[in-house]
């Protein structure tokens, strides 16, 4: 078995050398000799686990050392889930790039930034296509002012040997993708409400009072709703 980094990242019971401690709990924290520590964990049949050693005294926790390392290990599983990985995406342009191409990684890129990603577009020139640098640095400008809504430039457009990159990242942090399974779910439950909202819409209907008839919910004016009693009694 590999050893577990963790385990020996803490000193525990007579590990712990120095004259005096700090042991925090939930009623608070208080400061006493070491050997008056190690007695209480004995006593509570529970370890003496030094939690911060730079402190002074040295802070320790009377607690299961196992107990411990589980919710130490917990809590970094947890938070790893939490972060956004971020990847770096490229986009790839040429020098005349036509309208329709430009559109549809203008659209990508929007999404790659939405979901936390950079952006690195660059433009390759071929040949002697270096000659239109200029309207490639143009056109890799226009791609981030067109991407302003949800990414930043973190760098100008710059020519490394044939190619001219510029650098997008997004403005916000992404959101992680969810499964297939939960976008199912969601939709369901949305169907759901929607046709808990229709049922109640009907019966809504079905109880409007009889005079009040096609006209029940519209928006008329007092005199047109007059007129329009007035031309029903002489009917």
């Amino acid at each position: 078995m590999k050893p577990d980094k963790k385990q020996n990242q803490y000193r525990v019971n007579e590990q712990i050398r120095v004259r005096e401690v700090r042991i925090v709990g939930e009623s608070g924290s208080s400061v006493m000799p070491t050997k008056q520590a190690l007695d209480m964990a004995r006593d509570q049949g529970v370890d003496l686990v030094e939690i911060s050693p730079n402190a002074n005294p040295p802070v320790c926790r009377l607690i299961d050392y196992s107990k411990f390392l589980y919710q130490q290990k917990k809590r970094a599983k947890e938070m790893k889930a939490k972060q956004v990985k971020v990847e770096v995406k490229e986009i790839r342009f040429g020098p005349q790039t036509d309208e329709h191409d430009y559109q549809f990684k203008l659209k990508h890129a929007k999404e790659f930034l939405e979901e936390g990603n950079k952006v690195r577009a660059y433009v390759f020139f071929r040949g002697r296509s270096i000659l239109f640098k200029e309207q490639g640095e143009v056109l890799l400008l226009r791609f981030a002012n067109d991407l302003e809504e949800v990414g930043k430039v973190e760098s100008m457009p710059s020519l490394e040997g044939k190619k001219m990159f510029i650098y997008i990242a997004p403005k916000k942090a992404g959101v992680a993708k969810k499964s297939q399974q939960a976008r199912d779910r969601e939709a369901s439950e949305a169907e759901m409400k929607e046709n808990a909202k229709q049922q109640k819409s009907v019966e809504a209907d079905m109880e409007t009072p009889a005079n009040g008839g096609l006209f029940a919910n519209a928006k008329i004016s007092a005199d047109a709703l007059k007129k329009l009693t007035e031309t029903e009694e002489e009917a």
